[in-house]
């Protein structure tokens, strides 16, 4: 029963990140996302599936736990991907303010 309950955790956990990542791709920026946060499940994560092996209690459930950190680095990968597109879009910026000022004009309403 115990296996059951954890499990019913780790998969309303795992269900979120699916959703997360794709909310965060559609949403082209990293603004708002953390990554301390992410690191921190990540470690804890990792931390779950330490103490199963560890403790030789190695069932079923710790492939749910991999399933979750599976999901976990889509959002890693996400998050990096979104820094890089900001990246972009600020060097982008930059350009046309410099060719504003260049023109005498300033992008930005007084």
């Amino acid at each position: 029963m115990a296996e059951l309950l954890e499990a019913a955790m780790l998969i309303c956990f795992g269900l979120s990140w699916p959703l997360n990542a794709y909310k965060n791709y559609r949403a082209g920026t990293a603004a708002g996302t953390s990554w301390q946060f992410i690191a921190l499940i990540t470690a804890g994560y990792l931390a779950g599936i330490a103490a199963k092996v560890l403790s030789g209690n190695v069932t079923w459930v710790l492939a749910v736990y991999v399933i979750n950190l599976v999901c976990l680095g889509a959002n890693w990968a996400v998050y990096f991907r979104n820094r890089r597109l900001d990246a972009a879009m600020s060097t982008e910026c930059a350009r046309i303010q410099q060719r504003c000022e260049a023109l005498g004009q300033t992008s930005t309403a007084s």
